[in-house]
């Protein structure tokens, strides 16, 4: 066991704070630790004063307690519908005896919430399209973590998470010399077989800046080589930007507010040096979320907007494909049942609903493609989201949660499940590793270049 407090109140703001934090292991003594906290009661009743908007305020009011947000959480269908998991009890019970306590609660009360706010709402948002006032309870939880976050009460791997964002600027401890090397080696690579390609860094004025998940060069860095394919294929002027190309913010699942802020700022500094006509992000839901739609607002951008036009992948995918800068051979079309697991952070958030479906009419040979039910907006979390997936305190609700996707995935009959978003991606694999129910996964990325009609002499065929 480490040596030395750990840092349960105060962010990880150095390599030292979070090696200590890391040689737990498990959060052992970070969760002992936090047992120990004293609740500033003076501080989190200020900071609500400072920072809880009308809206919140107004929510918290005019709920009825009428129960009709009960159905559309997953997590209250897969628990039995017990009343405990009903989004309005869910969000009344915590952050609203927090305001109604005026602050004045336990450190008891206070592991109470976080065990809520992290285990029993995934923020996917879909409650507040049934709620008959528009209360959102999955804004209100993010709004919850963020004061938990500020106390001290948050697991431990998100605590790490948000730390290495403040001490890498990404996720995973990838260095800036990290991330320029990855590049480096999968164009050398890949070249071999796609002759010409290239993974250009810090060009200036290019058509298209890329921005992507940390686990990427971190886990998978043929995610990278699979995107320099596809701008190659399509003869896009484009590059990477050696610092402010981490898209995400485990900060954001972790309530790190000022972390939030300076990720987004970090990204958009990014853009402002490089001066790209637009930015493209990667196959991620929440790194969308973070730094496209919440992002503007994070760091006072008064227009709401990135600093250039900024895209999601499904989008620049689609768009190459109806431009014709990619063709499908027909041949190679998806001749097998297909569904697909529509990402709540850039459908229901950002109404990215059909683009996806544009991209599947290419891909797909007419008449495989299931429809999960119920869908697009209306489609359940993957059950991993919010930071879900990666806390291991509360794994065992996790996998719970993971058989309402399960039950829609089995209902379509399909055995593959195309999931273009990172997080999704992750949870049907655990899906898949504790059910075995026999299915298989992909991004769009890998399942297009596979597909691809291709002139003479571009691709070396060993």
């Amino acid at each position: 066991m480490p040596q030395g407090k750990l840092c349960n109140r105060q962010p990880i703001n150095t390599e030292e704070q979070l090696k200590l934090t890391l040689a737990d292991k498990s959060g052992k003594q970070y969760y002992a630790e936090m047992e120990e906290l004293d609740v500033d009661s003076n501080l989190l009743w200020s900071t609500i004063q400072k920072t809880m908007k009308s809206r919140t305020k107004t929510w918290l009011e005019i709920c009825a307690h009428c129960g009709l947000c009960a159905d559309s959480c997953f997590l209250y269908q897969v628990n039995d519908c017990v009343p405990e998991q009903v989004p309005s009890y869910k969000i009344q019970s915590t952050l609203g005896h927090i305001v109604k306590k005026k602050g004045q609660v336990s450190n008891e009360f206070m592991r109470h919430c976080m065990k809520v706010a992290w285990s029993q709402c995934t923020c996917c948002n879909r409650c507040g399209m049934y709620c008959p006032h528009g209360i959102d309870m999955g804004v209100m939880f993010s709004y919850l973590r963020g004061l938990l976050y500020s106390q001290g009460f948050v697991p431990w791997e998100l605590k790490i998470g948000s730390g290495m964002h403040r001490v890498y600027r990404a996720q995973m401890d990838v260095s800036t010399e990290d991330w320029v090397e990855t590049c480096e080696w999968m164009a050398e690579e890949t070249s071999e077989e796609w002759p010409g390609l290239e993974i250009p860094v810090d060009k200036q004025d290019a058509d298209i800046m890329y921005t992507c998940n940390a686990r990427e060069p971190k886990h998978y860095p043929e995610d990278v080589a699979e995107a320099a394919i596809l701008f190659h294929v399509a003869g896009e002027n484009w590059t990477v930007p050696s610092e402010g190309w981490e898209q995400t913010s485990l900060s954001m699942f972790a309530g790190d507010w000022e972390c939030c802020k300076d990720n987004v700022n970090n990204v958009y500094s990014a853009i402002e040096r490089l001066n790209p006509k637009r930015v493209i992000g990667t196959e991620c839901g929440h790194a969308h979320r973070a730094t496209v739609i919440e992002g503007p607002y994070w760091v006072g951008r008064p227009d709401g907007l990135p600093p250039k036009p900024y895209i999601h992948y499904v989008e620049w995918l689609a768009e190459a494909l109806r431009e014709g800068k990619l063709k499908i051979d027909p041949a190679k079309r998806i001749k097998e049942p297909v569904t697909l697991q529509d990402s709540c952070n850039y459908v229901r958030n950002h109404g990215l609903k059909e683009i996806t479906r544009e991209i599947i009419s290419y891909i797909v040979e007419p008449g495989y493609f299931v429809e999960m039910a119920p869908n697009k907006e209306h489609n359940y979390c993957c059950g991993g989201g919010g930071g879900f997936n990666g806390v291991g305190l509360y794994r065992p609700q996790r996998n719970v949660a993971l058989r309402k996707k399960m039950d829609q995935i089995l209902a379509t009959g399909c055995k593959l499940v195309i999931a273009p978003c990172h997080n999704c991606w992750d949870a049907i694999r655990d899906l898949e590793e504790e059910y075995e129910i026999g299915i298989r996964w992909s991004f769009l990325k890998p399942l297009v270049i596979g597909m691809l009609d291709l002139p003479e002499g571009m691709r070396v065929e060993w």
